[in-house]
């Protein structure tokens, strides 16, 4: 059951990632890039998570995804404090 909780998890943040960075060109919106960029991040450490989780059991990958889901945020934050309109 874990197994397809951590797929949905990381398919549905692939969907997002997808969506928002297909509409940044139409759009133009540097909101939907930086957030975009956030979900790629996020998406990354869910797979990470997968990884982690059910394949490479004995090996702790917490301090990477935790890295990257701050990097991640820190990407979003950095588009919402310095690219606001």
């Amino acid at each position: 059951m874990a197994a397809i909780i951590y797929g949905l998890c990381a398919l549905t943040a692939v969907v997002c990632t997808w969506m928002l960075l297909r509409a940044y060109p139409h759009g133009r919106s540097r909101l939907l890039l930086w957030s975009g960029l956030c979900f790629a991040g996020l998406s990354a450490t869910n797979l990470l998570l997968v990884f982690d989780k059910l394949v490479f059991t004995t090996v702790d990958l917490s301090i990477w995804r935790n890295g990257l889901s701050l990097l991640s945020m820190c990407v979003l934050l950095y588009g919402l404090i310095w690219d606001a309109e």
